[in-house]
């Protein structure tokens, strides 16, 4: 049922008295139902703004320190931490014996036996197996598309640090990012739109599906969750207490849509439930955001200040399995809200964080990240950070005076210590990096590992950031040339001052 004036008026109201506009431009932070930063403004471009929102001297004293370079050239980290590579592809092995595959992607850590951690990684793989030298092992009994190169692995860490990996699923492709679910499996979403006979595809992809990470006969015979719809899938997250899922999306040409599957009535979520649901099950809805005047806002770069609160419908989507036209362009203007890289999301303060990674000239606004923050009971979206169109941009990425600077912000988590730790895929060099309850930015990890040449320098994203089950480590990946890592060292519960 569509909210009214009234009633989004009285929500807008209710929400937006928890934000602490304090801190610097751009700083990210989590407090319960909020995260914080300075209300600021970006022009049309925003190149001209001078409050760029990459850290900058908003990170003097929180966090650990400044990051010490790595003398084996991979990852920098501040005094006291230490770093162990778990996997790194086409030089580890599984336990069939063929090597680890590239580009990991979205993870999620679980709770093994005996004090054992289990982490699933997607392979963002697209296109067929000939066209990488390390995809993901066509393990028999679990493979959808033999033609496919992407899929997830399984890596177990067992308490005393020795490893083993395997095949979750195959023959899926560009996995890229996905979601926990509460029942304790991983949804790997695919983010590709190619049908059958497309780019050597035997079967249509754009799905997502469910990996077991501790039963490996719940994920043979592996098909798509056709109710979630077919789409460029980037990440998920699932309400646990009313069942909804939440998904984002990754294109343009238009821009992609936000996303909520609702299940249909008598439903029981847990193990092995999505696999028994038909196609048509359930309703995939796209969001549809209003300003406090009730008017219709299309694009979410058309907020630049921290703080903006929209209120959202949700509309229902004509064919969600796209069988003749892309979901997003099944929607005329004024239909649907779009918004450009919408990239990792976290469940969390009783609602969903999502990312807008950036916005260039697909977008009518520019600028180099948002988060956001859904609130289901609310139906309200909080704009909670705003990181300004960087004019600076390229390998020599950093700020006056050695500072660290972020952008584009692309897989999130919260930290069981306060805030969020945010993996950074924007310009340059490449970091994961940290945000205090109270709105402050710090550097976590640096990634030293060039991958071009000394001339014209190119370091590669970070992935799939996420804490262990007992906060002890924290799991990241370099997604080229494909090294999983796990990092350790003096947390500690951060200040909110």
């Amino acid at each position: 049922m569509p909210l009214t004036r009234r009633d989004f008026g009285r929500r807008s109201a209710r929400a937006g008295a928890g934000v602490a506009l304090t801190g610097a431009v751009g700083v990210l932070a989590t407090a319960p139902g909020a995260l914080a930063a300075q209300d600021t403004e970006v022009s049309g471009t925003g190149e001209e703004h001078g409050g760029y929102g990459h850290g900058g001297p908003g990170h003097h004293g929180v966090g650990y320190g400044p990051l010490l370079d790595d003398p084996e050239g991979l990852l920098a980290l501040p005094a006291g931490f230490s770093y162990q590579v778990l996997a790194r592809a086409g030089q580890t092995r599984l336990e069939s014996g063929e090597f680890t595959p590239s580009n990991q992607d979205g993870t999620a850590a679980f709770a093994g036996r005996r004090g054992a951690t289990l982490l699933v990684t997607n392979h963002e793989l697209k296109g067929p197996r000939a066209d990488w030298p390390h995809p993901v092992p066509l393990t028999e009994g679990l493979v959808y598309d033999p033609a496919a190169a992407g899929g997830c692995t399984v890596l177990e860490v067992r308490p005393h640090g020795e490893t083993a990996e395997w095949v979750g699923i195959a023959g899926t492709s560009t996995n890229c990012a996905g979601g926990s679910t509460p029942w304790g499996t991983w949804l790997t979403c695919e983010e590709t739109e190619d049908r059958a006979g497309q780019n050597g595809m035997t079967k249509d992809h754009g799905y997502v599906f469910e990996v077991d990470p501790e039963d490996g006969r719940a994920n043979r015979g592996p098909e798509p969750l056709k109710a979630l719809g077919r789409y460029a899938h980037e990440a998920v997250v699932v309400d646990g207490r009313r069942g909804h899922f939440y998904l984002t999306e990754d294109a343009d040409n238009p821009n992609g849509l936000l996303y909520r599957w609702s299940p249909p009535g008598g439903f029981r979520h847990g193990r092995g439930m999505l696999a028994r649901l038909a196609d048509e099950a359930g309703v995939l809805q796209a969001f549809k955001c209003f300003d406090s005047g009730g008017r219709f806002v299309d694009d979410l770069s058309r907020a630049t200040r921290i703080g903006t609160v929209y209120g959202v419908d949700w509309i229902d989507v004509p064919d969600r399995d796209a069988r003749e036209v892309s979901v997003r362009k099944q929607f005329g203007a004024g239909e649907v809200t779009r918004a450009r890289k919408l990239e990792g999301m976290w469940w969390g303060d009783g609602g969903v964080h999502l990312v807008s990674s950036y916005a260039r000239e697909e977008s009518p606004r520019r600028h180099d990240g948002q988060v956001w923050f859904y609130h289901p009971g609310r139906r309200t979206l909080t704009l909670k950070v705003l990181l300004g169109a960087d004019p600076v941009r390229g390998a020599e990425h950093g700020a006056p005076g050695g500072e660290e600077r972020f952008d584009g912000p692309d897989n999130i988590t919260v930290s069981p210590y306060g805030g969020l730790v945010v993996a950074e895929d924007g310009e340059g060099v490449q970091h994961l990096f940290g945000a205090t309850e109270s709105g402050r930015t710090y550097p976590l990890a640096r990634n030293q590992l060039n991958n071009g040449t000394e001339d014209e320098p190119e370091y590669s994203e970070f992935t799939g950031v996420t804490f262990s089950p007992d906060g002890r480590t924290l799991f990241a990946n370099i997604q080229t040339p494909g090294i999983m890592l796990a990092i350790t060292g003096p947390w500690k519960r951060l200040p909110r001052g």
